[in-house]
């Protein structure tokens, strides 16, 4: 019996329906935060990279879908390498959110040099910086050996299993503690940060989202190693769509409560009033 991770069976099809679920609600998401563009809540945050951030999200359950359906030659050069560069925007856009509150609060001092760093060419640099370099790994793994359709009768009794060979083991662990690495430097920063002024401070979130992220990703590879066949894909999809659930929303939905449910408080007075209560 053929088999491989389709739309056609339960698992697949439950799968590609959350990836597009999920799709959904971050494009409705983002067009609350475009709406709410100009509110202090959005404007306090850097709203670009804001918007950066969820659409790369967006790309990250959309990229899932990759993964389902017949192994051919173009989805198994892609979907790995999409799947590595996407999530490294994501990543990277958090640690820039981060490396931003810090500087932020740093800056306010009296004679600090460091507002000079502060502006969007870091932004700009930190993102750039992070996705070229996970940009070039994936180069590398493509041009020396790219993966590709494969057939494995062996791992399953009975049955034909149609995968992808990810043709270097060793450079897709290398595309994946790049992110490992990513990861855990936004949890760092947000870490550290996390008793700042309320007014400046995302960290608290980001702090409680990568850990979430890490979390799934340290989980990912004893499972993914453990499972054969469809399943294997389908851990990897599932590590996919529940990390990039766990920074939406642990990220976005404070902003989201404030913007739809309590829109008193998304206003200058608010945030200043919350700026002194943290500076006591």
């Amino acid at each position: 019996m053929i088999t491989f991770l389709s739309c056609e069976d339960t698992l697949g099809a439950g799968l590609a329906i959350s990836a597009l679920s999920l799709s959904f609600i971050t494009v409705l998401v983002l067009g609350i935060f475009i709406k709410y563009q100009d509110t202090p809540i959005v404007k306090a945050n850097n709203r670009h990279l804001t918007y950066t951030l969820l659409i790369s999200l967006l790309l990250s359950f959309l990229c899932a879908l990759l993964f389902i359906g017949r192994p051919e030659k173009f989805t198994c050069l892609l979907r790995q390498a999409a799947f590595s560069i996407i999530f490294s925007l994501a990543v990277s856009c958090v640690l820039a959110k981060t490396t931003i509150v810090v500087l932020a609060f740093m800056a306010i001092k009296p004679g600090s040099s460091i507002r000079n760093w502060v502006g969007k060419q870091l932004i700009v640099g930190i993102v750039l910086c992070c996705c070229l370099i996970q940009a070039t790994v994936c180069t590398v793994w493509l041009a020396t050996s790219p993966p590709f359709p494969d057939v494995d009768m062996h791992s399953v009794a009975g049955e034909i299993v149609l995968q992808c060979n990810e043709g270097s083991v060793t450079m897709f662990y290398c595309a994946l503690g790049f992110l490992g690495f990513l990861a855990f430097a936004s949890f760092t920063v947000a870490f550290l940060a996390r008793e700042l002024p309320d007014s400046f401070n995302e960290a608290k979130f980001i702090t409680f989202s990568m850990l979430v992220f890490c979390t799934v990703w340290v989980s990912f590879v004893p499972t993914y190693l453990s499972t054969k066949g469809k399943y294997m894909v389908a851990v990897e999809v599932f590590s996919i769509l529940s990390s990039s659930t766990g920074l939406l929303s642990c990220i976005f939905s404070p902003k989201l409560y404030i913007m739809m449910l309590r829109p008193e408080l998304n206003n200058k007075e608010q945030l200043l009033r919350r700026k002194k209560g943290g500076k006591k």
